[in-house]
């Protein structure tokens, strides 16, 4: 599944981590990929099933 960066940041935010959403912004793809970054979402206490997925269709108009 993929959702969008910015819920995440949001997410992170709206708990007054500042830092880590800034890490976040600077280091994940706009569409993050919730299996490959499953760990990093644990660590940040995040979990992919309170996240609104992205469709196919709106991951490849984003790419291009």
């Amino acid at each position: 599944m993929h959702v969008d960066r910015a819920e995440i940041v949001a997410t992170l935010r709206s708990r007054g981590l500042d830092a880590r959403a800034d890490w976040v912004e600077r280091q994940l793809p706009e569409m993050v990929d919730t299996y490959a970054n499953e760990s990093l979402l644990n660590t940040l206490r995040i979990d992919p099933a309170t996240l609104t997925a992205v469709s196919p269709a709106d991951i490849a108009a984003r790419q291009g």
